[in-house]
């Protein structure tokens, strides 16, 4: 039992990872008091997309443990009690897969700019504020990353 909670516990933590955030609205101490260019212009489209962060793996192997743990110890003795843990492990790899893609996938915007200077541009970033076409707007440039805020 105390192994189902050590284990529980990790899982949990799992769901605590930090990933660097895509938003036009956050800065890392990183990026304060560096100059940004600014150019304005105007959105020619907004696209709606999914930003992958990426997964650790974390999740399934939390999962896996859970379910081989759970199932296994909840069924008879032997070779029941083997098959169980098994088929336990690989249906909470499975969920903890799934529940690690949700914590880590974002709802992202690609917005297309056509810059005062006739440029266009397309920047992505989480969908953290509205945009739509005909929208006046400012690009925040440091040479590394672009931003698009109104």
């Amino acid at each position: 039992m105390k192994k189902l909670i050590m284990i529980a516990a990790l899982a949990s933590l799992s769901a605590c990872a930090v990933y660097p955030s895509s938003s036009s609205s956050v800065y890392h101490a990183r990026q304060t008091q560096n100059e940004q260019s600014v150019r304005m212009g105007v959105v020619e489209s907004v696209r709606e997309v999914l930003i992958d962060r990426g997964q650790s793996g974390v999740g399934t192997v939390a999962g896996a443990a859970l379910g081989g743990i759970a199932a296994g110890s909840n069924v008879g003795g032997g070779n029941g009690a083997v098959a169980a843990g098994i088929l336990g492990a690989v249906a909470g790899g499975l969920i903890g897969n799934k529940i690690e893609e949700n914590a880590t996938n974002h709802k992202g915007l690609e917005i297309t700019v056509r810059l005062d200077n006739g440029e266009m541009k397309a920047i992505t970033q989480e969908a953290d504020e509205n945009f739509r076409a005909g929208d006046r707007v400012r690009l925040l440039s440091n040479g590394r990353t672009t931003r698009v805020t109104h």
